[in-house]
């Protein structure tokens, strides 16, 4: 059997995440979200294996995750598995704006996973893009550390447990937060608890 540990890592906030708005790829930290990723490295350079320096680690293409690994001290290669959800015309603008102008749409989004009124990608998309990128790491095995979007994060968590595809509205990651998943060949286990050696 082929041990896996894979550990995901929410970017740093940045202004759209702080004003609820619909990100894209160019987002960068804001300097509060830089602040934060640096004293999480330092925090971590006193538990050795925090993040496990020898472990793989990719990153999402978008500017807020690669400046994330960089303040945490780690050197990725892009994944463009990763890259957050394409929100089409709602890029750069509010929930709050959205739900002004396009109520039904922004219904439909939340409510309908394969539906993409904004003319990007669908959460079911999505989470066929990230739960094909889960699957080659299962087979693959090792350790992986992989610095990405909150909502990918959430629908990895959805696809490695095998939950049903509604339940992602119902987990929160937050900005820097470490989701672990873990599986010894046959399937995947979130691991909860405090950042440990090696």
């Amino acid at each position: 059997m082929t041990a896996t540990s894979l550990r995901l890592v929410a970017h740093g906030h940045t202004a759209a995440l702080r004003r609820a708005r619909f990100g894209g790829p160019d987002d960068s930290l804001d300097e509060g979200g830089l602040r934060a990723a640096l004293a999480q490295a330092h925090a971590g350079s006193d538990r050795r294996g925090h993040l496990g320096v020898n472990d793989t680690c990719v990153s999402s293409p978008a500017a807020a995750a690669t400046q994330t690994a960089d303040a945490l001290g780690l050197l990725p290669s892009i994944e463009a598995a990763l890259a957050d959800c394409d929100y089409g015309d709602w890029t750069g603008r509010s929930l709050e704006e959205i739900a002004g102008t396009h109520p039904q749409a922004l219904h439909d989004w939340m409510s309908i996973p394969n539906s993409a009124p904004h003319g990007g990608e669908s959460v079911a998309a999505l989470l066929d893009r990230v739960g094909s990128w889960l699957d080659e790491q299962h087979r693959a095995g090792g350790r992986v550390i992989a610095v990405t979007h909150p909502l990918v994060i959430r629908v990895a968590v959805v696809h490695a447990l095998g939950l049903p595809m509604a339940t992602y509205r119902q987990l929160d990651v937050e900005p820097l937060a470490i989701v672990r998943l873990t599986s010894q060949g046959t399937r995947w286990q979130l691991r909860l608890g405090a950042p440990q050696a090696g």
